[in-house]
Formats: structure tokens, C-alpha cells, sequence
């Protein structure tokens, strides 16, 4: 049996979890989503992230370690980023919803 790679990946320094209200990790225009991985296992691992078709970061993490990147949106809207961790020939991705409003809320 295998050891998943990825034990615990945080946004804004809070645990991710697709069923939790997307509204504790949304963002205002401007104001950083940060990113984190804890991984798990021996040797080294290729971490990317990518966003709309782009590749943000890659790099290579020593393991046991952490990938850790923050990224500001212009525009309001919607996205999917998508964490990749790859080593030994065993590879794990998931995916992050990155929801950025135009304007904070009032009260």
C-alpha cells in the first residue's frame, strides 16, 4: 500500500476542505491567496501548482517538507488551481477553489 504524498494542504492558513462554506477562504481583489503543502515520504518531490492554464511554481521539496506559495488576483471571479506533487513515481494533485470578490463586504 502506498503513503499519500500530500498530508495536509492549508489556504489562507486554514486547513482546505471542498465541503466548508467557500466563504471562509474567499478573498478580496488585491489581497493574497496562500497556498501550503505538508508533505510526507523520503527522497525529493516535484511540486506544481498551475491556474487557468498557467504553471505558477514549480520546485523541487526535500521530504519530509513544505511548499508554501501566495498569489494576488486583478480581477474578481472564480478559479481552480490545481497542487501537484509528484516522486517515485507515485503522483497526487488536488484541487483548490480560489473565489475573489470585487469588494469587502460591509458590516
Amino acid at each position: 500500500m502506498s503513503k499519500t504524498l500530500v498530508k495536509m494542504v492549508k489556504l489562507n492558513n486554514l486547513q482546505y476542505n471542498t465541503n466548508r462554506d467557500p466563504q471562509v477562504y474567499r478573498r478580496v481583489v488585491g489581497h493574497p491567496f496562500r497556498i501550503q503543502a505538508m508533505l510526507d515520504g523520503q527522497g525529493s518531490a516535484k511540486v506544481s501548482l498551475t491556474c487557468e492554464g498557467k504553471t505558477l511554481k514549480e520546485s523541487n521539496v526535500e521530504l519530509p517538507g513544505m511548499f508554501s506559495y501566495e498569489l494576488t488576483f486583478k480581477d474578481a471571479g472564480v478559479r481552480v488551481a490545481t497542487l501537484t506533487v509528484s516522486s517515485d513515481g507515485q503522483s497526487e494533485s488536488h484541487e483548490l477553489l480560489l473565489d475573489t470578490e470585487a469588494h469587502a463586504k460591509v458590516g
